[in-house]
């Protein structure tokens, strides 16, 4: 880099001053010339003040660093973090017991290629109390029952004068298998006005026989029918999948595995 040669020229009104200022209204100016170097004996007077040269760039430079180091960051989240849990659910409370329903997500399950697939579809957790007193409800005899994706079905199809049945051994293909009974059975009121929902349970292993029933009307039953149409496809993760779906995913030389035969019904 050349060496460069500073001159101040100043009218002698401000020789005398204190300080030299960018600032003032004199015709003060400054000259650089390359290729020379500096020294104090080519200023006009003597014993020069100290004085800094401060460049315009550098201070920009500084103020945008400061700016980005000042202003608020704000938390994001990281590439695939899950949202905050949410629960919902839906009761029904009768005289003789109370019903809530709540969904329970679907398990996914990694794949070696990144990918996942479901593992487990998600259900409907059915949780019976029965009524203690009047608005009083005792959750901690409490039963539960697990209705599938394919149960909601059934009860979405269900008619007004239609019944149908559901069976679950929770221990079944285990050494305690039969030991625990749970029987759902949906039956028609006899003025057609709505259904029984009639949950008995049968627990050998804790001596529990419990028969909890309520009665369901006709717009609680809509209720449920049109919550579990809502709810189905994302107990099954077709949400995560459709969520997933990129444009260049889906080719149509990607979807050419025979297994599927998809490609091969369109192409014809």
């Amino acid at each position: 880099m050349s060496n460069l040669q500073l001159q101040l020229h100043s009218p002698p009104s401000l020789l005398s001053s204190s300080s030299l200022s960018s600032s003032s209204s004199s015709s003060s100016y400054l000259k650089l010339f390359p290729n020379q170097s500096f020294s104090s004996k080519s200023l006009p007077f003597r014993n020069p003040k100290p004085f800094t040269l401060r460049c315009r760039h550098s201070d920009l430079f500084d103020q945008n660093a400061l700016a980005s180091t000042q202003r608020p960051t704000r938390p994001t989240a990281s590439v695939g973090a899950l949202p905050p849990r949410v629960y919902v659910g839906y009761s029904i409370y009768k005289g003789k017991a109370a019903l809530t329903l709540t969904p329970r997500p679907p398990e996914f399950a990694p794949l070696d290629s990144g990918a996942y697939k479901v593992s487990k579809e998600g259900y409907v957790l059915l949780q019976f109390a029965p009524a203690v007193g009047m608005r009083q409800y005792d959750w901690n005899r409490k039963q539960v029952f697990s209705l599938s994706v394919g149960e909601m079905g059934s009860v979405i199809s269900l008619g007004a004068r239609e019944s149908c049945e559901f069976f679950h051994d929770p221990l079944k293909g285990k050494s305690d298998e039969g030991k625990v009974r749970k029987v759902l059975k949906l039956e028609p009121l006899p003025d057609g006005s709505g259904h029984f929902f009639n949950l008995s349970v049968q627990n050998k292993l804790v001596n529990v026989d419990e028969n909890i029933f309520i009665p369901i009307t006709k717009a609680e039953l809509a209720v449920l029918s049109s919550t579990f149409n809502f709810i189905m496809p994302y107990l099954l993760g077709w949400h995560t999948f459709a969520n997933s779906i990129k444009p260049d995913d889906y080719s149509g030389t990607n979807n050419a595995n025979p297994r599927y035969g998809g490609d091969y019904e369109w192409n014809r």
